[in-house]
């Protein structure tokens, strides 16, 4: 194998198990954050377990290249545990409306990765800033047009017909 995916393969643990995270709760007092959850399942037992968050992730995909894009499973995991926690999301946002999107279905923060790392590529720390102009800039417009004024206005009825909603 390559040198590259040895050492990936080191930074994980098969030994960890969902108590855990009970274990780590009592190490600190503060709040335990699940990245990389993609089920409505593991979501539920993350919850049980003590994490205050839920982070929707499939890592950007690198490791495991045939996992579900996190905008498709949010929907079923906000259903699981939206008023049990926080969801947290990224993977694969790069426009402003990726972002609202995100928003809709219900996740309180959309985490980025690419698109920083393009402004960096291209113009340094002054890029990853114009990247957050655009995306702000961008959500803004889609907020605008869909009548929002503040985030908390916007709703999943503005991306998902409301026929759909007995299957969220």
């Amino acid at each position: 194998g390559s040198g590259i995916n040895e050492y990936v393969v080191s930074l994980f643990d098969p030994s960890l198990t969902w108590d855990d995270i009970a274990w780590l709760k009592k190490l600190t007092k503060l709040p335990i954050v699940l990245k990389g959850i993609l089920t409505a399942e593991d979501a539920i037992l993350g919850v049980e377990a003590g994490a205050a968050a839920i982070w929707v992730s499939n890592h950007g995909a690198r490791q495991v290249d045939q996992v579900p894009p996190t905008i498709s499973v949010l929907p079923e995991i906000m259903k699981a545990v939206r008023d049990k926690c926080e969801v947290y999301i990224d993977g694969g946002f790069t426009q402003g409306t990726d972002i609202f999107k995100a928003l809709a279905l219900g996740a309180q923060m959309v985490f980025l990765g690419r698109p920083l790392l393009w402004g960096l590529a291209c113009e340094g720390e002054d890029g990853a800033y114009n990247i957050l102009n655009i995306l702000k800039r961008e959500l803004s417009s889609a907020m605008l047009l869909s009548g929002c004024a503040t985030v908390k206005d916007i709703t999943k009825d503005m991306v998902i017909r409301k026929e759909y909603y007995s299957r969220l």
